[in-house]
């Protein structure tokens, strides 16, 4: 294995000779590295099924290396190898990667934007949040390429959480944005390499994660070291993307750009039959965490300082004021049109 300042000091040059090329030539491959931010274990349905099928269809035309959570680069450091072109693509959210956007903030747990997994490709496919992303990170010299959902965002922890007294002092690892909010309930956010989770929850380092769904839990292990599982989420959907060099982008032929986002949408289906399904039958079926509940009344207080915060961050620039305001109109849409979309 190519340690990480081996890679970093020769990558360049090794991609300029492999990459170089605008299009596909007799006898010439090309390699692109993606880095993900999941580790092996949930890298094996988040991403690994739809980058072995591009693989196979690609064939001699080009091969996608995978690499998991913090193999190559940390993952804070992802956004910055892949604008450099160290690596070429990335699966992450906007907030763990530290992107420098307006949109950063968005990415992974924004508080209640989303209360299904289906709302976020509506909101990037129908109401405008594609374009924008589009934009912002044209700016910087990165192509996005297309937004997902993942599983929803709960607590997992070692002691009982009954209401918002309990979260005072939790020691919790979270997304940053998720951490910002949740500092006012006590929590207290702590960033960790992923790989390090399950052992400081273990040692007391940890009081627990606010991270994922359950069926991530029981994916990766956390569900071993954590004992109990709150049922309310402050986001129904994790929003993560997929992001490449824009020059090696642009660089590919048409027909792979095709391919690519064929890929990116067997990768988006994929999580939303898995995740939806997984949530369901592990909290029905698992045996490994208790579910807790947070009464409704009391959980109202947390919801409504969430719209608090929406205003915070819009007040912050007028892209950021945009998105909110997308976020506004798409949940009071859904709110109206009732059931399925939205109960209670």
């Amino acid at each position: 294995m190519t340690t990480r300042r081996k890679f970093l000091t020769t990558a360049g040059v090794a991609g300029a000779a492999t990459l170089a090329a605008p299009a596909v030539h007799a006898n010439t491959k090309i390699k692109w590295r993606l880095q993900t931010y999941a580790g092996p274990a949930l890298a094996a349905h988040v991403i690994k099924p739809a980058i072995d099928q591009f693989n196979a269809v690609a064939r001699d035309e080009m091969e996608i290396e995978l690499y998991y959570a913090d193999q190559l680069v940390p993952t804070g450091e992802l956004f910055r190898a892949m604008q450099k072109g160290t690596i070429d693509a990335v699966q992450s959210d906007d907030d763990s990667m530290a992107s420098p956007t307006e949109v950063t903030v968005f990415g992974g747990y924004f508080p209640f934007a989303s209360r299904y997994s289906l709302d976020v490709p509506v909101l990037f496919n129908q109401f405008g949040l594609g374009e924008i992303w589009d934009e912002e990170y044209a700016k910087v010299g990165v192509k996005w390429l297309s937004a997902g959902a993942w599983d929803p965002c709960h607590f997992a922890t070692k002691e009982p959480i009954h209401s918002l007294a309990d979260l005072q002092g939790k020691r919790v690892f979270t997304f940053p944005t998720a951490g910002r909010f949740l500092e006012q309930f006590g929590v207290v956010p702590v960033t960790l390499p992923w790989e390090d989770i399950e052992v400081a929850v273990q040692t007391g380092e940890l009081d627990g994660v606010a991270w994922s769904g359950i069926t991530e839990d029981y994916t990766v292990g956390w569900a071993d070291v954590t004992d109990y599982f709150l049922t309310n989420n402050i986001s129904g959907a994790w929003a993560g993307s997929f992001f490449a060099n824009m020059d090696r982008y642009n660089e590919l032929p048409e027909h792979l750009k095709v391919l690519l986002k064929l890929t990116m949408d067997s990768s988006h289906y994929y999580r939303q039959w898995w995740y939806w399904g997984g949530e369901a039958d592990l909290r029905v079926n698992g045996s490994k965490m208790k579910l807790t509940t947070i009464p409704d009344e009391e959980w109202a207080t947390v919801e409504a300082a969430a719209q608090v915060f929406w205003d915070e961050i819009a007040a912050e620039s007028e892209v950021k004021a945009k998105v909110v305001q997308i976020l506004k109109t798409y949940n009071a849409s859904m709110e109206k049109a009732g059931r399925p979309y939205r109960y209670g």
